[in-house]
């Protein structure tokens, strides 16, 4: 069993939402075959393609201080492999579950806002017409 962990993302939301493609780090010795198999049996989900990309560590100069000495040195950070995962029609994976939610509350909000602000100026309309009538 190998560990997928979701890159959670705005770019990997966009993605998510404009083409049903999900980004998921993965361990680099698994190639697309495996990433495939994994990601159905963990998320229980039909995948349609794999891509995958791997990214070499960055090196990186880390700080030595022991009481009067200090020394640089190089550290490196872990080599990174990505797999962009698109998925069928009908399957979706529920990492972005809070934002989508958050996107539809919205939308509901300006919706009623919206009917609101006609309410209010049907009112005020029909109020100005019977002043009018009155003069």
């Amino acid at each position: 069993m190998h560990v997928l962990k979701p890159r959670l993302s705005e770019k990997a939301y966009a993605t998510a939402q404009a083409t049903n493609t999900f980004v998921i780090d993965v361990p680099t010795e698994l190639n697309k075959h495996e990433i495939a198999d994994a990601v159905e049996k963990q998320f229980e989900v039909s995948v349609k393609t794999v891509r995958t990309v791997s990214r070499k560590g960055k090196v990186k100069r880390v700080m030595n201080t022991t009481g009067k000495r200090q020394s640089n040195r190089k550290g490196s950070q872990a080599d990174i492999k990505k797999a962009y995962i698109t998925l069928n029609a009908g399957s979706h994976l529920p990492f972005f579950e809070a934002e989508e939610a958050e996107a539809k509350e919205t939308v509901k909000t300006e919706e009623e806002a919206k009917k609101a602000d006609k309410k209010e100026a049907k009112a005020t309309k029909k109020t100005s017409d019977k002043k009018e009538e009155k003069k």
